[in-house]
C-alpha cells in the first residue's frame, strides 16, 4: 500500500520476493518457447506454419495492450486505486486467480482456433502481470548496485524456472509413464499454473511502490472528462514513441533484441533438430534443455559480478562468443554425424547422464562430447544474454528522468514488452514458416516424431536455421553494443545531475559530467529536465 514513508531498506527477501516474479515471467516463456511449438506439431496435428501463427499472432494484439497497461499503471498514481492499493499492484492482484488458465493451452485434440484463443487469453493475463511487475525494482531503489542485485535475483529465478520447465517432462514421465504423450505436457502446465499464482502473491507481499513525496500528497487527480478519455490513445502512443528519443534506450533495445531473438529462433528449432538430426525424443530434449538451463544459471551468477564491476558491454560480448561456439559445434555435428552416435544414444534408454558414468555399459566419451559440450557452451552464453538487458533496464527510467523530469517506469516496461513480443512474434512465425517450407513433415496424431522420415532438405533447413539465424541476430546486437556507455560510473554521474536539477541548479559542474549526460540521453544539456518536446 503506497504511503508517505522514508526510504525503505531493501532486504534480502525483497530481492528474492520481487525476483520470484520471473518464475512466471521467464517460466511461462521457457515452456512456451521450449515446448509449445513441439507440442503443437507433435501431438495436435498442426503444421509448423500453423504452430508459428498461434505463437506469433497474439503478440501482434499486444501492440495495443502493452503500452496501454504501461500508460494506465503510470497514470493511476494519484487516483484512489493508486493511493490505496497501488498503481502496479492492482494489476498483479487481478492476475492471481486467472493464471491457472495456462493449462488450457496444453489440452490435446482441439482445433487451431481453440489453441489460438486460449493462448491469446493467457498472453493478455501474462502481460497484465509482466509490465507492472517489471517497474517495481526501479521504484524500490535508485542505487546502481542494488538494481544490479535485483536483476541478478530475477535472472537466477528465471534460469531456475527454465530448469524446471525443461526437466518436468522427464520427472512426469518417470513418475507417471506416458512417454511421448500429450498428458505429460498438460500435467506440467497445470503445475506451472499453480506456481504462477503463488509467486505473484509473493511479489505483492514483498515489494513496494515509490513512496509519495510531500508535494505529491497534495496533488488532486483531475476528473476524467470525455475529451481527456478520447485523447488517451494519442497521449499513450506519443509517450510510447517518445522513449525512442532516448539514445541509451535505443541502444539498449538493439542489445536486448540481439540477445533474445537469437534465443527465440534457437528455442523453436532446437527440439526439431534433436528429433531429426540427433534422433532423440522428448526425454532427450528435456534433459538437454535442462543441462543448458543449468549452465545458464551458472552464467547468470558469474555475469552479476562482471556487470557490477565492468558494466554490461563486456559481459554481452563474452556471452555472444560462448553461444556462437555452441552453435558452430551443432553445425559440426550435422556434417560429421558420428557413425555410432545413434546406436549409443539408444543404449542410454532415455537417460543422458548414463553416458557420464564410467561404470555404466552406456559410458561413451563420444556421446559426452556431442551431447554436453555444445549445449553447455550455448547455455553459458545464453544465461548472460538473458541477464544483461534486464540489468540495464532498471537504469533507463533514470536516463529518461534527466530528459523529461518525470518517472515513467510503466511506459518503458510497456515498450520493452511490446518490442520484445512483436520481435518474438516475427521470429517464431518466420522460423515456423522456414521449417515448413524446408519440407518438415509433422507426425500423424498419436505417432512419435522420430517415426517420420524427414528429407535431407528438411534436415538441412532446420540445422542452418538453428545455427545461422541466432548468429546473424547476435551480430546486430554486437554492433550496437560498441557505443553503449551506461555503467556504474556513468550512472553515478547521471544521478548526481538529476539531484542537481531537482535542487534548481541547471549548470553542469564539469565538462565531463555534461558529456556523460549528453551521451546517455542523446540531448544537449540545455534541453534536459523538461526543456524539450518530450516533457
Amino acid at each position: 500500500m503506497p504511503m508517505s514513508t522514508p526510504a525503505r531498506q531493501v532486504r534480502w527477501y525483497n530481492y528474492w520476493g520481487w525476483g520470484s516474479g520471473d518464475m512466471l515471467g521467464a517460466g511461462a516463456q521457457a515452456v512456451v518457447t521450449g515446448w509449445l511449438f513441439y507440442f503443437f506439431t507433435t501431438f495436435c496435428n498442426l503444421s509448423p506454419a500453423e504452430a508459428g501463427l498461434i505463437l506469433g499472432l497474439p503478440r501482434l494484439l499486444e501492440a495495443i495492450t502493452c503500452p496501454l497497461i504501461g500508460y494506465v499503471s503510470d497514470n493511476l498514481r494519484h487516483t484512489w486505486i493508486g493511493r490505496r492499493i497501488g498503481r502496479r499492484k492492482i494489476f498483479l492482484i487481478t492476475t492471481i486467480p486467472l493464471l491457472p488458465s495456462f493449462a488450457l493451452i496444453f489440452v490435446a485434440g482441439h482445433s487451431f482456433t481453440y489453441y489460438l484463443l486460449t493462448f491469446i487469453f493467457f498472453e493478455f493475463v501474462y502481460t497484465m502481470f509482466l509490465i507492472p511487475w517489471e517497474t517495481l525494482a526501479a521504484e524500490m531503489t535508485n542505487d546502481y548496485r542494488k538494481k544490479a542485485k535485483f536483476a541478478g535475483a530475477r535472472m537466477i529465478v528465471a534460469q531456475s524456472s527454465a530448469i524446471l520447465a525443461s526437466y518436468l517432462p522427464t520427472l512426469i514421465i518417470g513418475s507417471l509413464g506416458g512417454k511421448d504423450s500429450p498428458s505429460t505436457f498438460l500435467i506440467m502446465a497445470a503445475i506451472f499454473g499453480a506456481i504462477f499464482s503463488l509467486v505473484v502473491l509473493l511479489v505483492v507481499i514483498f515489494t513496494w511502490e515509490r513512496p509519495y513525496t510531500e508535494a505529491e500528497k497534495l496533488v488532486q487527480p483531475s476528473p476524467l472528462d470525455m475529451k481527456t478519455a478520447l485523447l488517451i490513445p494519442v497521449v499513450m502512443f506519443r509517450d510510447l514513441f517518445s522513449t525512442l528519443r532516448i539514445r541509451a534506450f535505443r541502444q539498449h533495445l538493439s542489445i536486448y533484441l540481439g540477445g533474445y531473438i537469437s534465443q527465440d529462433i534457437f528455442n523453436t528449432a532446437f527440439p526439431i533438430f534433436v528429433v531429426t538430426v540427433m534422433m532423440g525424443a522428448t526425454l532427450i530434449i528435456s534433459q538437454l534443455l535442462t543441462t543448458m538451463y543449468v549452465a545458464q544459471l551458472i552464467s547468470v551468477i558469474i555475469a552479476i559480478n562482471i556487470v557490477i564491476r565492468t558494466g554490461p558491454v563486456v559481459a554481452y560480448r563474452i556471452a555472444i562468443s560462448f553461444f556462437t561456439a555452441g552453435l558452430l559445434m551443432f553445425l559440426a555435428f550435422y556434417y560429421l554425424r558420428p557413425a555410432a552416435f545413434v546406436a549409443d544414444l539408444g543404449a542410454l534408454d532415455g537417460n543422458i547422464l548414463s553416458a557420464l558414468n564410467p561404470a555404466s555399459s552406456a559410458f561413451s566419451p563420444m556421446l559426452i562430447f556431442w551431447l554436453f559440450v555444445p549445449i553447455l557452451l550455448a547455455g553459458l552464453g545464453r544465461g548472460t544474454l538473458n541477464f544483461v538487458p534486464w540489468s540495464v533496464y532498471n537504469y533507463l527510467p533514470d536516463v529518461d528522468e534527466a530528459v523529461t523530469a518525470k518517472r515513467r517506469e510503466g511506459i518503458f516496461a510497456g515498450v520493452m514488452t511490446l518490442v520484445r513480443k512483436l520481435a518474438q512474434s516475427g521470429a517464431i512465425i518466420l522460423t515456423g514458416w522456414i521449417i515448413d517450407m524446408g519440407g518438415y513433415v509433422s507426425p500423424a496424431k498419436g505417432a512419435a516424431a522420430t517415426t517420420v522420415q524427414q528429407t535431407p532438405e528438411a534436415i538441412a533447413t532446420i540445422t542452418w536455421l538453428l545455427v545461422l539465424g541466432p548468429i546473424l541476430v547476435m551480430l546486430a546486437g554486437l554492433f550496437a553494443s560498441w557505443r553503449f556507455r551506461l555503467n556504474a560510473q556513468t550512472h553515478d554521474v547521471l544521478i548526481a545531475e538529476i539531484d542537481r536539477f531537482k535542487a534548481g541548479d541547471t549548470t553542469p559542474p564539469t565538462p565531463e559530467a555534461r558529456a556523460i549526460v549528453e551521451d546517455l540521453t542523446g540531448w544537449r544539456y540545455e534541453q534536459l529536465w523538461g526543456k524539450n518536446r518530450l516533457a
